[in-house]
């Protein structure tokens, strides 16, 4: 176990001195294996993994889900969302705050990516914000928070790297998202209105909109509406796997970016497909590395360490998911949420399954507390997409405005933590 806490060390060094996750990973790994086993067959599992990783049939849902975010993105989905949002909620005090937070969970109905929704809504929701004079800290810290539902509201990319991880249903994961997803929705919305009710100048009504222009924000988000519909619709009737769904989902939203005047170009689609293939080569080799770290974690006997620990300890099975979810938490600090799942899921599997945790539910546990980690300082990926964004907004400012949203994340987890049907009651539907 020894070694393994030197690998876990090096890989946070090397971390903080600029690498990117999946280059350390690796290189830990590889290394660490070599010094228990030797060069030769270091080499050969390196190998070996990435292969059979490559070839492995259910990553092809992560390419074609990220393609769909893609070309949603490409067809300007976000504002007409926002738009759809301020009709409902536009005219309360903090309703733009709401609006964003709505606006944000459709828009990471269709894209899956934490990142990309908070740089998408941070270019829609930033400027009206500012124009009714709302507080900095509001309008930043709602679009940081609000980005983070990118990884839990279904199509959700973490979600479908901790099934592969863990070896769970893809689909159940997907279903068991919905309900946290909303219930997160509401939390947010909670927050911003007790933020405006302690303070009434951060977040002033917005301007009634005519009938017309109501109309028009409502009908213009119904393509997107439908194409979420169908795509969870078809993996929740059975009608086609989650590999299918993503296909048909990035089908549906060309379809939708090219009715809307966009895609009509050989320039179009080329930058399109360069931007998905980039995200998706980023993404695969955090996954590569991560699993060869894994194979290099599992031969130190670190997992079998830690469930002989453990039971020692006479922990139950929520006593050991709460020391897990501290842990992610601690994790977010440094890594982002591909990386904390990658690094941690495995670590913990025999221990998990020894104690009979149910795994759906752990997967919406620990996917929730790595949205918390998004917004925690010192890191907080989100906080630091809307920084590039929006150079101007002040880092404190950001920060201070996640707290009340802090707050949410943590009643939201316990929440399911003491109502674990909240994630479990509709994929055991399914079952």
């Amino acid at each position: 176990m020894t070694i393994a806490l030197i690998g876990f060390a090096s890989l946070i060094l090397l971390c903080f001195f600029g690498f990117k996750v999946g280059f350390a990973t690796m290189f830990v790994g590889v290394v660490g294996f070599a010094l228990e086993r030797g060069w030769e067959p270091a080499l050969a599992m390196t190998g070996t993994q990435i292969m059979e990783d490559a070839m492995n049939y259910n990553l092809s849902v992560i390419p074609l889900f990220i393609l769909m975010g893609v070309f949603i993105y490409r067809a300007d989905i976000s504002r007409d969302l926002y738009d759809a949002a301020y009709v409902a909620v536009g005219q309360l005090r903090g309703g733009l705050a709401l609006s964003t937070v709505i606006a944000c969970a459709g828009f990471s109905a269709v894209c899956g990516s934490s990142i990309a929704t908070a740089a998408t809504m941070t270019k829609v929701a930033m400027p009206p914000m500012r124009k009714y004079n709302y507080a900095d800290s509001l309008a930043t810290g709602t679009i940081a928070a609000g980005g983070t539902l990118g990884i839990m509201i279904p199509p959700s990319v973490p979600l479908v790297i901790y099934g592969i991880v863990s070896e769970q249903d893809i689909a159940l994961l997907f279903i068991a998202g919905i309900v946290p997803g909303l219930l997160l929705v509401s939390l947010f919305m909670i927050a911003v209105s007790v933020t405006v009710w302690i303070f009434p100048d951060a977040g002033p009504a917005g301007d009634p909109l005519p009938v017309d222009q109501k109309r028009q924000a409502l009908k213009a988000v119904w393509p997107v509406i439908s194409l979420f519909v169908l795509v969870l619709g078809g993996i929740y009737g059975g009608i086609f796997t989650p590999t299918e769904a993503a296909g048909i989902g990035a089908f549906g939203a060309a379809t939708i970016a090219w009715l809307r005047g966009h895609l009509r170009t050989v320039r179009e689609w080329k930058i399109s497909l360069v931007e998905a293939a980039k995200t998706t080569a980023t993404l695969f080799i955090a996954i590569f590395g991560a699993l060869v770290f894994a194979q290099f974690i599992n031969l130190s006997g670190m997992p079998y360490d830690i469930l002989d620990a453990i039971d020692d300890m006479n922990l139950t099975p929520w006593q050991l998911v709460l020391v897990i979810a501290l842990i992610a938490v601690l994790m977010g600090m440094i890594f982002e949420s591909i990386g904390i799942l990658l690094l941690l899921v495995p670590v913990f599997l025999p221990a998990l399954y020894d104690a009979g945790v149910d795994m759906i539910w752990f997967g919406i546990v620990v996917v929730l507390v790595t949205e918390l980690g998004l917004i925690t300082p010192p890191i907080g990926m989100n906080v630091f997409v809307v920084k590039s964004v929006m150079p101007d907004a002040e880092l404190k400012q950001i920060f201070r405005g996640v707290v009340p949203f802090i707050f949410a994340m943590v009643a939201g987890l316990v929440l399911v933590f003491a109502v674990p049907e909240l994630a479990t009651f509709l994929p055991n539907l399914m079952k």
